[in-house]
């Protein structure tokens, strides 16, 4: 009874602060939507919310204080006890600690604002060319080949324009010839166009005799253009880490950090009151006891003495091991799910997912042998000479990307590993001779037992590479995808239809079962795929 005196004065004094503290702020915010005009506006009038309801605060506190001193003096006027003024103490703390912690959400919410957009869209137009157009052109037509601040097979390209007529007095009429038959004009004996012939070992540049003058304006307009601010990634609100802001400015850790030290004051609150009221009825001769549970016959005996259940439990552990056991002993030699982290980064996501490079482009070997081939780095410098870093996706990397440490530069690293273990030397644009084996980590491997040939099931079969090993083009990681069992494989074989579609191997041997299993298609069982010569032998 006396402690629901305590939650009903709570829960008025409570009830009380609301409403006050409601009115006040509603007439704050409409005199602020009624005068202010700016941001700075806003804050100074959320410094002075701050500062009336912390005067507020102050003196709503001194209420408190004075009520539960006579909140004290009636209920307790009988014998003194100990803790009765700390109740009064704690109860005032918890309401200060309420009431700032309202005043700081309430003083944040105030002051956000949305942000206002002040990117220009306007094209970049540089000289008398424009740069936007000349950047699609270079992509087009240039990039296989130059880059704007580096050195690949042809020069840097960056203000070229500006360099050349500084450097060697050659105007933009000099660019048109040379863009347009280079040949030409090392045939000629243009001194500076055999200068950079020689430079570059001799490369042949590829004549561009489609492209106008306007066109070639563009691209120079687009070398000598500033370079726009990385693009940075865009996490949509509910994709934020649990550590990100929320949109009022507030942290999940400061709400809940706040949540816990009330519910703290309101756990002492209530030990104080137990307390206090146990000393209340000892100081007024009522006796407390603790309820004494009776002692009964411990569970383990119980069990013990029925012999029933120890039956019925030892058989149940009994088939339950075995059970697990044998589970056990399958999955021995079950490689699914095998990710290991091989030397160079290598993203199937990247290559075959966003790029759609064919996997065979990189396992060429799968078409006609046995094993579909470890790729040799010289197929990743078919792409990797002109492509020295990971510029990745126009909208920038998502946020699993970035919580996994998957941004541009960790992709540009890892070609900087490849340059390394081929030997090629960036600076100069070719090989060493300085080269290094990477040492590839096997995740897909049968037992040496079992024959299994890429091409019969690649080239003649036509099935594709993702119904064994997964998707492929989803895998940041490489990873086994299949259990590769005896038992997946028979299923695959007794479900997949054979095509024989411009396939003349298996025309007569198609027909004659066709005849004998009087259907129109056969799977590879009834062709022979169960027999086991066709995979031990």
């Amino acid at each position: 009874m006396l402690f629901q005196r305590f939650l009903d004065f709570y829960k008025s004094i409570f009830l009380i602060f609301k409403s006050y503290n409601l009115t006040l702020f509603r007439i704050i915010i409409n005199y602020k939507l009624s005068i202010v005009k700016d941001f700075q506006n806003k804050v100074n009038v959320v410094f002075l919310t701050s500062i009336l309801k912390t005067v507020m605060i102050l003196f709503f506190a001194r209420m408190v204080k004075l009520s539960c001193q006579n909140f004290d003096r009636n209920i307790f006027n009988m014998k003194k006890v100990p803790y009765r003024a700390q109740i009064s103490n704690i109860f005032g703390i918890q309401f200060v600690a309420l009431l700032l912690f309202t005043n700081f959400i309430l003083a944040q919410d105030s002051a956000t604002s949305e942000p206002e957009a002040a990117q220009s869209t306007s094209e970049v137009t540089v000289a008398e060319g424009d740069a936007v157009k000349g950047k699609q052109l270079f992509n087009q037509n240039c990039a296989a080949c130059h880059a704007l601040n580096r050195k690949m097979t042809g020069p840097a390209l960056a203000n070229v324009e500006t360099r050349l007529l500084e450097d060697e007095g050659l105007d933009k009429e000099w660019l048109y010839a040379w863009i347009k038959n280079s040949q030409g004009m090392i045939s000629s004996g243009d001194a500076y166009a055999v200068k950079i012939y020689n430079e570059y070992n001799e490369a042949a540049m590829t004549a561009f005799p489609t492209l106008s003058n306007g066109d070639i304006d563009n691209i120079l307009a687009y070398t000598a253009a500033t370079p726009p601010a990385p693009v940075q990634a865009v996490v949509a609100a509910g994709e934020t880490a649990g550590g990100a802001s929320n949109s009022s400015g507030i942290t999940n850790e400061v709400i809940l950090g706040a949540l816990l030290l009330v519910f703290a004051l309101l756990v002492m609150m209530l030990i104080l009151v137990n307390i206090t009221l146990r000393r209340i009825a000892e100081a007024n001769g009522i006796a407390v006891e603790k309820a004494k549970a009776e002692k009964g016959l411990p569970i383990w005996k119980a069990f013990a003495q029925n012999q029933f259940l120890v039956l019925v439990f030892s058989i149940f552990l009994l088939l339950s091991g075995a059970y697990y056991a044998y589970g056990w002993m399958m999955q021995v030699g079950v490689d699914q799910g095998y990710e290991p982290i091989q030397p160079i980064h290598y993203s199937h996501k990247i290559h075959a997912g966003d790029n759609k490079i064919e996997c065979k482009y990189c396992h060429s070997s799968a078409r006609v042998s046995k094993h579909s081939g470890i790729p040799a780095l010289n197929v990743c410098m078919n792409c990797h000479k002109s492509i020295y870093e990971y510029k990745g996706n126009p909208e920038g990397p998502t946020s699993d990307d970035l919580a996994n440490g998957y941004t541009n530069e960790f992709y540009t690293g890892e070609i900087k590993k490849l340059y390394q273990a081929v030997g090629w030397d960036e600076e100069n644009q070719k090989y060493t001779g300085d080269s290094k084996p990477v040492e590839w980590v096997r995740i897909h491997n049968l037992p040496d037992l079992a024959y299994f040939n890429h091409s019969q099931h690649v080239s003649v079969a036509g099935i594709e590479c993702q119904t064994c090993h997964g998707p492929v083009e989803e895998m940041e990681i490489m990873y086994q995808f299949a259990p590769l069992t005896m038992g997946w494989c028979i299923n695959c074989h007794r479900e997949t239809n054979v095509n024989i579609e411009d396939n003349a191997y298996y025309e007569k041997i198609h027909k004659a079962l066709s005849e004998k299993y009087g259907v129109e298609k056969l799977t590879a069982a009834q062709l022979g795929g169960l027999e086991c010569g066709k995979c031990h032998y």
